[in-house]
């Protein structure tokens, strides 16, 4: 099986210093981040369970996730890496969507090593109880071992830091699911300092590249990063979530009070700008061509 998608992913990671992505909800935000220059898309699992109006707590399907990262995959040229949560139960769970999302042309996926189900890493006073490393290794080593593409890479999600387990638990853990294969280490934090962020770096002996989401410690920019060393992948995710609900609110308040829309019409995109990103003019050169 060739996955196309996942080979270009790999590509951008041994061409670039530092391969960008930024999280979306469904196919129309995939072509927005693409447009906007990004490597990747990062297929959300907030966002997706917020574009259902439903906590991001392993609520929705895995059916209804694969299919948010499949429209999304089809109307882009850039990979996907989906947020697959805890891989959607057991061993067993991971190992089916591992097979279903790489079927759909995913380049990768991230799975976390929180047990099932879980609440969202950024939640306060959220349940941030982990699996047993052994378990979760095995979700690891189930889907690296049975893929079909040599390119489709596995993620592994530390959260220990989340959990507030320590530096030295979060270095086992990854390391363990290095031994079971995984592709690549995602650290996480929810500090509003990039802090534990660098001294995991820093600590880090590896030669397996490191993952990070900058959504709590915005400081730490790509240069920084760069200059770190180590880290090969950084993913904003969910940024157009809440841009997109600010100025939906705000567009909102401005209707109602206005009894009009006149005021809002040139601070909003053109229908023409709408029509654009949904390939109309490819369609209507096709209906050229074929009609």
């Amino acid at each position: 099986m060739v996955n196309e998608k996942a080979r270009l992913l790999r590509d951008l990671i041994k061409a670039k210093n530092l391969v960008t992505g930024v999280g979306g909800r469904d196919a129309f935000d995939a072509k927005m981040i693409e447009k906007a220059g990004f490597d990747f898309v990062w297929s959300s699992s907030l966002c997706i369970s917020a574009a259902y109006a439903v906590p991001d707590a392993s609520l929705i399907s895995m059916s209804q996730y694969l299919e948010a990262a499949r429209a999304m995959n089809e109307v882009i040229s850039i990979p996907i890496i989906a947020d697959c949560d805890t891989g959607y139960g057991n061993v067993n769970n991971a190992l089916y969507a591992g097979k279903l999302f790489e079927e759909a042309g995913i380049a990768a996926i991230s799975i976390e090593d929180k047990k099932f189900p879980k609440d969202n890493s950024l939640l306060e006073g959220g349940r941030q109880e982990l699996a047993v490393i052994q378990e979760f290794a095995g979700k690891i080593r189930a889907i690296k071992e049975n893929q079909k593409s040599e390119d489709f890479m596995v993620i592994a999600r530390v959260e220990a830091l989340i959990a507030g387990w320590g530096q030295e638990e979060a270095v086992k853990r990854a390391k363990a699911y290095i031994d079971a294969g995984a592709d690549m280490i995602l650290i996480h934090s929810k500090m509003k300092t990039p802090d534990e962020i660098i001294e995991f770096i820093k600590n880090w002996d590896s030669k397996t590249p490191l993952v990070l989401v900058p959504t709590t410690y915005p400081d730490l920019t790509e240069e920084a990063v760069i200059k770190l060393g180590k880290v090969k992948i950084m993913i904003y995710a969910n940024q157009v979530l809440r841009a997109a609900v600010k100025a939906t609110q705000q567009l909102l308040a401005e209707i109602k009070a206005s009894k009009s829309v006149k005021g809002v019409e040139k601070s909003i995109a053109s229908v023409s700008e709408i029509f654009e990103l949904q390939g109309v003019n490819k369609m209507k050169e096709q209906e050229k061509k074929y009609l």
